[in-house]
């Protein structure tokens, strides 16, 4: 595959030309590969976002071009081109392709994200007044559980298919002393995935804590190098809170806990991301928001969903979907994307991320979900 000038294999290349022009060329075997790659993606009748945005102008003028991190537009949609069925079909392999890669990245961040325009800016954090939520199901009757995510980046570490041995296990070093600085109920334990043994693993995956080694979207993009090196799991006492070293992003920050109560979930994660982001500095871009390896989490990063049994609802799809769709919602089965909802309950979450505030992206949510039950209440 593909893959960036790691900091171990840059020290050995050979020295450049006089005018420096040879460190910006893309080598034979990956325009070689991009060729190919490109050939079967036009041949194919996938339905990625990649397939309709990349067309041939847009690869001439792409494929050769380097980010500083070694990147070429082979790691970018390598991924996609494996994977023909894939959604979307691009990652980003460092922050500097999300510019380097632009023409590429913005019109698919702009079909995905519903019109995020190149012109457009996210706006700047903010996480709004978390008195304003509530609990969405006091009596326990229709939410079985309330979770809210977001993804973050540590400045100055390219992300998965670009880092090295030695910087898995500088960011996990980084990253477990930080979380050990938590107080009050973020106060835990975190656990490396290396020689972890059989009862932790067994008790992470009781808990459904344990996150596996990458699909073949993620392995395919390179994402799952060195495993289990660096990757680790970081939980509270209660098991409410949690944060996932070295996934799909470098730090996926969780908040959740059984019944419907989103003001305390919400605030908890608002604590915990302000705590950590005091001694950790996040990727940052002034248009695109928060940066994470795959577009379509950027800008807040934020996913609240809610398990939630709507049994008279389920048998009215359609009344489901207009209102989700009203409220920008995204309706998955039980076990997440692609799968089933078992015994009538659903995974709502919200969709929008980018070109509004995390108040706003939860607050989405929050109203959308309480329509849903009034509307469940009144059948």
């Amino acid at each position: 595959m593909g893959g960036c000038a790691t900091k171990e294999n840059k020290e050995n290349k050979p020295a450049d030309d006089a005018d420096g022009k040879a460190a910006a060329m893309v080598d034979a075997a990956t325009i070689e590969k991009l060729e190919a790659g490109f050939s079967k993606l036009q041949a194919s009748d996938s339905k990625s976002l990649l397939k309709k945005y990349l067309t041939k102008e847009v690869f001439e003028a792409l494929k050769n071009k380097k980010t500083s991190f070694g990147s070429t537009l082979l790691d970018c949609i390598q991924s996609g081109i494996e994977n023909l069925d894939s959604g979307v079909g691009i990652y980003a392999p460092d922050a500097e392709a999300y510019s380097v890669f632009a023409d590429l990245f913005d019109p698919i961040i702009e079909d995905y994200h519903n019109g995020f325009k190149k012109s457009d800016k996210h706006p700047a954090k903010n996480w709004g007044d978390v008195e304003t939520l509530g609990d969405l199901d006091p009596n326990n009757e229709f939410v079985v559980s309330t979770r809210v995510r977001c993804g973050r980046s540590l400045e100055g570490y390219p992300f998965n298919p670009c880092l090295t041995e030695a910087q898995y296990k500088e960011m996990e070093e980084k990253v477990s002393s930080t979380l050990s600085g938590l107080e009050g109920e973020l106060k835990g334990t975190f656990f490396p995935l290396t020689g972890m043994s059989k009862e932790t693993q067994q008790q992470l995956i009781d808990d459904h804590f344990l996150f596996k080694e990458g699909d073949r979207f993620l392995q395919a993009a390179n994402a799952c190098r060195f495993w289990p090196t660096g990757r680790g799991i970081y939980h509270n006492e209660n098991k409410t809170f949690l944060v996932w070293c070295n996934e799909e992003d470098h730090l996926r920050i969780i908040s959740m806990q059984m019944g419907g109560d989103l003001k305390q979930v919400y605030k908890r994660l608002v604590n915990a991301v302000n705590d950590i982001e005091k001694r950790i500095p996040f990727s940052h871009h002034d248009r695109l928001g928060f940066l994470t390896f795959c577009p379509t989490n950027l800008g807040t990063t934020v996913r609240a969903s809610v398990h939630i049994k709507l049994p008279k609802l389920a048998a009215d799809k359609a009344k489901l979907e207009e209102v989700a769709s009203k409220y920008h919602l995204q309706v998955r089965g039980t076990r997440g994307e692609h799968t089933e909802a078992e015994g009538g309950v659903y995974d709502i979450s919200n969709k929008r991320r980018m070109g509004l505030t995390e108040y706003e992206a939860v607050k989405e949510m929050y109203d959308g979900i309480a329509e849903l039950i009034k509307i469940e209440k009144s059948l």
